[in-house]
């Protein structure tokens, strides 16, 4: 029996996140919004997680995201929490705000309301940035509305991917 709370899958990504980024001497930094914590709890998960994971924030709200990362209000209200402008913000945000190496943004519609036409439920919006890099990495990802445990399910395991070295 094991002794995890998430499913073997994302414990497995995490472990290498944590053995990977341990070995690379590389610490890091989460700003979560619609995984709601789940990134830090896989990373958490493995034993010896604390050599590698600084911080996680998880700014849920606008408001959060304004004041624990720096996200500027025109930015949210010009392209919205769900866009690559905001995850851009929250990810240099979290990095400037901590001692990490690289840090991985997450926001999304996990639903089952919350969707639109231009941003239907499934939607979610990963950054990635290090230390030193002027423009962050970002991608945006469509996931089958598996429902709202699924949507965070692949969110989670996607922002685990984009922390490996």
């Amino acid at each position: 029996m094991s002794d995890f709370l998430l499913p073997d899958d994302i414990v497995n990504l995490a472990r290498r996140v944590v053995e990977e980024n341990a070995a690379a001497g590389r610490k890091i930094a989460l700003a979560e919004s619609c995984t709601g914590g789940l990134v830090a709890a896989a990373i958490t998960e493995i034993p010896g997680s604390s050599a590698v994971l600084d911080r996680s924030l998880v700014t849920y709200s606008n408001e959060a995201k304004q004041a624990e990362l720096g996200v500027a209000s025109d930015i949210i209200e010009a392209f919205g929490a769900v866009s690559v402008a905001c995850v851009y913000a929250m990810a240099r945000g979290a990095l400037e705000r901590s001692d990490a190496d690289v840090a991985v943004a997450i926001s999304g519609i996990a639903g089952p309301g919350g969707g639109s036409e231009t941003k239907p439920v499934g939607t979610v919006v990963f950054a990635r940035l290090e230390k030193g890099q002027d423009e962050p990495e970002a991608e945006d990802r469509l996931f089958e509305d598996t429902g709202r445990s699924g949507v965070r399910r692949q969110a989670t395991l996607c922002a685990l991917e984009l922390l490996l070295p």
